[in-house]
């Protein structure tokens, strides 16, 4: 499949996580589906993917399911 951003052929269809809102309105939305390439480092979703991403958003208080998010500190 060739690439929207660069040109190049090689960019996939993958599944990825996306994080809304922070703090009590943070919201996790897995498995979104993108397409990925390999060549620039970029990814995109779809029209499509989009507007269902907004209608999770919009409908979050039916869809969501409540979980508790682990925080890890980076240390060198």
């Amino acid at each position: 499949m060739l690439c929207d951003i660069c040109g190049k052929e090689g960019a996939q269809h993958q599944r990825i996580t996306r994080v809304y809102g922070k703090g009590e309105s943070l919201l996790v939305i897995e498995n979104v589906p993108a397409i990925v390439c390999p060549n620039c480092g970029q990814s995109y979703l779809t029209a499509e993917t989009l507007r269902q991403l907004e209608y999770i958003k919009l409908n979050r208080k039916n869809l969501a399911v409540a979980r508790p998010v682990e925080v890890a500190t980076f240390a060198l």
